[in-house]
């Protein structure tokens, strides 16, 4: 008779260790990695959501926007949510890691503002357009300025752009090349300027009021990517993260937090 009970709880062992061990994956910390501001509040917010539904996170947060690659890569972090598709190809390509985009979280979008032209087709004739001066933003601008038919740039060099590689330029506008903190100050002395979404926010600027022509949503440098290790693409519980992330109840935080300079990306 004790045999029997014996081999019973023998039998039974590896279905309660079966078991603890999913308690175990169930109760693990994820470490998400972000950098200060937007990034990190949004992270703080799926932090809150995901405890709702049994998943502990913790944020992480950083000051520089190379330390959160290298914790993710050497195993510190478990994720991060902070940088755009380029950036993180740049990231792997430099330092021959292997990280991957497993989902997206927020747009944060450049685009033409003025102060004095409500649309694009106000722009007068040898306008004076304020673009970023540092050659990754400058770009961009150049980009989205061709984007929105007001410039031609030369075939082949459109992902480096300088305003000596603009074709076609019928307007005569005229660039100004300036550090992209000060872009939202030349406001009132230029008819336009090209401005990342983090200097609108710290500015104060409004999209909804100043912005003349915003990037589209599935602009690569646009859409920020949550990032984990190549070996982690397919973990069930990250993609449980992801889908917080783009859940309604962030949606409705970040609509009510950033008024309209950042939105949830889809």
């Amino acid at each position: 008779m004790l045999s029997k009970k014996i081999v019973k709880l023998l039998c039974a062992l590896p279905l309660l260790l079966g078991l603890a061990a999913c308690n175990n994956d169930e109760a693990k910390t994820i470490k998400i990695g972000a950098t200060v501001g937007p990034h990190a509040e949004v992270v703080e917010a799926v932090a809150v959501e995901a405890e709702k539904q049994g998943l502990n996170v913790e944020v992480v947060i950083f000051s520089d926007y190379i330390t959160p690659n290298a914790a993710l890569a050497d195993g510190s972090l478990d994720m991060n949510s902070y940088q755009h598709q380029p950036f993180l190809d740049n990231f792997n390509t430099n330092s021959e890691q292997k990280l991957v985009s497993v989902g997206q979280s927020i747009l944060m979008r450049m685009g033409i503002y003025s102060s004095k032209y409500s649309s694009i087709a106000d722009l007068p004739d040898q306008a004076r357009i304020s673009i970023p001066n540092d050659p990754t933003n400058g770009s961009r601008a150049l980009i989205l300025l061709a984007d929105a038919g007001l410039i031609t740039l030369n075939e082949n060099t459109a992902a480096k752009a300088t305003p000596y590689d603009i074709a076609e330029n019928p307007k005569q506008f005229e660039f100004l090349e300036v550090e992209a903190a000060q872009l939202p100050r030349t406001l009132d002395d230029v008819d336009a300027s090209v401005i990342t979404m983090n200097y609108v926010m710290s500015s104060g600027l409004n999209p909804a009021e100043q912005g003349i022509y915003l990037e589209s949503e599935d602009a690569e440098f646009a859409v920020m990517q949550i990032a984990a290790r190549a070996e982690d693409k397919d973990n069930e519980t990250y993609k449980k993260v992801v889908e917080i992330f783009q859940s309604q109840a962030i949606q409705d935080f970040v609509s009510k937090t950033y008024n309209g300079t950042i939105e949830v990306a889809r």
